[in-house]
């Protein structure tokens, strides 16, 4: 599976300091390892090592019904 611009998904992430945390993000970029995206629980813009990733899955998209 492949990460993709636009693509929402949820991960388990360890940063520097070894703490392990699990968020949702949607992804705006890719490039040289890093990940640019927008983490849905803050709202706040971040970058992530692609590296420090230590698992990850594409959150369904919700489909409305009418």
């Amino acid at each position: 599976m492949k990460m993709s611009i636009g693509q929402t998904i949820e991960m388990i992430y360890q940063d520097k300091a070894g703490k392990i945390t699990q968020r949702k993000i949607e992804i705006l970029g890719i490039h040289d390892g890093c990940i640019r995206a927008t983490c849905l629980t803050t709202g706040a813009p971040r970058v992530f090592l692609a590296a420090s990733i230590l698992s990850w899955r594409p959150v369904p998209e919700k489909r409305h019904v009418g």
